[in-house]
């Protein structure tokens, strides 16, 4: 069963701890994902871009897959199915599929534009019970074709959205998709302070996981983030361990050549990076308490 993230994000907050969102693109790394949650008791959030949502042949689709995949594995433990970076319009698309969770990306929107689309949104979510994640302040990098410069966000409008009643606020602090750069210089945790403290008990969330050193992301979750965000270093486990399989000529002995087969070593590969990622957060065996 799907539940909102909103309940999940406010132990974690309280426990200082964060709750890892993991993205997914095919049935194989919908399994991994949720077998690792399970395994390790740990809660869950299955994030869904709106290209990746597309790829998997619509909102609908996902949703269906993944209840379905959470009734045949006997998951128990709690799974959001969440948008994204989703548009103004893709959240009613997966509202109406069955999502569980959304975000709004209105960062790149004029404040009063992002709060009133925003205001929307939670009154909707809040009818349905549905969790809901807002946006200040860009995310650096790209993804599905949008652009950010990386700026960090202005604390006093993170408060004008985070008042609005969003469950969770992604907050620009110097992180970007994809891998970092070997001159990033680092998260600005002045920021996240600052925010911190204009938000009060509001989960904050970390995107761009992938390649943040650990003493970075112990000290954001000590600084109130509770959700992070994860996809860039999934993939790459999982090119690379496909890459050695297809490399060692595996694919040429017997059946290798069976999807099965093919792409059983990057979806175990996966499982590894989503078991050190929750114990880096610290949600392992959170799920039931």
């Amino acid at each position: 069963m799907l539940v909102s993230a909103k309940e999940m994000l406010q132990k974690a907050k309280a426990g200082h701890y964060a709750v890892g969102q993991f993205n997914i693109n095919n049935l194989e790394w919908t399994k991994s994902v949720l077998q690792t949650a399970q395994e390790l008791e740990s809660p869950v959030i299955l994030g869904v871009s709106e290209g990746a949502g597309k790829y998997m042949c619509g909102f609908k689709t996902v949703s269906a897959m993944v209840k379905a995949m959470i009734e045949e594995l006997n998951i128990t433990v709690p799974v959001a199915l969440h948008l994204d970076h989703g548009t103004y319009e893709g959240c009613y698309k997966c509202i109406e599929a069955g999502f569980s969770s959304i975000m709004f990306d209105g960062s790149h929107y004029p404040i009063d534009e992002n709060v009133a689309k925003t205001q929307e949104l939670v009154k909707v979510c809040a009818e349905k019970g549905l969790s809901l994640e807002a946006e200040v302040g860009s995310i650096g990098g790209e993804e599905d074709g949008v652009v950010g410069m990386g700026e960090c966000a202005d604390p006093e409008e993170c408060k004008a959205i985070a008042d609005l009643g969003v469950d969770m606020l992604a907050a620009g602090i110097g992180n970007i998709h994809g891998k970092y750069p070997a001159n990033w210089p680092g998260l600005s945790f002045e920021t996240l302070a600052a925010v911190q403290e204009k938000t009060g008990e509001m989960p904050l969330v970390l995107h761009g996981g992938t390649g943040i050193p650990d003493e970075m992301i112990k000290k954001a979750i000590n600084l109130g983030v509770a959700k992070i965000n994860v996809n860039t270093e999934c993939q790459l486990s999982f090119a690379d361990a496909t890459r050695k399989y297809i490399e060692a000529g595996k694919d040429q002995q017997g059946k290798g050549y069976d999807p099965r087969k093919l792409l059983a070593p990057g979806a175990e590969a996966i499982k590894v990076t989503v078991k050190e990622k929750m114990e880096l957060f610290g949600s392992v065996g959170k799920a039931f308490k």
